[in-house]
């Protein structure tokens, strides 16, 4: 099922998101629709806050981006409970946007390498490197769960640039091609 997708202005994305169990209530089929709404969204990411749900809990598919990019084959891969571990390397800027704020993108400073610990949907614990476009995605999502937004991430000029655009997606005045649920619909 495609959920709506919680848009700038929703306090669910600023809160912290809180540690999944096994117990968690229907958590495959949440996980399934979550790919089925990033899909359908055009996104290669997807975080449980963007879907107004304040776990621990993202998405990451780059495969369809190496396929674009002819780089490595990318990863497709769900995040339960991950920690940031570490990051790593020189400050990388890329063009960024999220499916929360549409039509609004920027150049976003990461470092291009993480080590990250995460379970997988059987709550097995992991420990991996990232690097490149899967770092980049994995921070971007990872910033999700834990309260911030890649808007937050840009340099203050660009943000006061981008406030009024801002300001019009919080009260529900963006065109998407997507399900949205937005803050201040009256």
């Amino acid at each position: 099922m495609i959920l709506p997708i919680y848009a700038y202005g929703q306090p669910v994305l600023k809160k912290k998101g809180a540690e999944v169990g096994p117990d968690y209530p229907e958590l495959e089929e949440l996980i399934e629709n979550m790919w089925e709404t990033m899909y359908n969204a055009h996104g290669v990411g997807l975080a449980a806050p963007q879907i107004g749900r304040s776990i621990r809990l993202f998405i990451v598919d780059t495969i369809q981006l190496s396929k674009e990019e002819k780089e490595e084959e990318g990863i497709k891969q769900v995040f339960l409970n991950a920690q940031m571990l570490e990051e790593g390397g020189d400050p990388w800027p890329y063009e960024e946007g999220c499916l929360s704020i549409p039509d609004i993108r920027g150049d976003v400073e990461r470092l291009p390498r993480v080590r990250i610990r995460y379970m997988d949907t059987q709550f097995e614990v992991h420990e991996a490197v990232f690097t490149g476009i899967e770092a980049r995605v994995i921070q971007h999502e990872y910033d999700h769960i834990e309260g911030r937004l890649f808007v937050e991430r840009l340099k203050p000029i660009k943000r006061r640039l981008i406030q009024r655009k801002l300001d019009s997606i919080k009260k529900g005045q963006v065109e998407v091609e997507y399900r949205m649920k937005f803050a201040a619909i009256r």
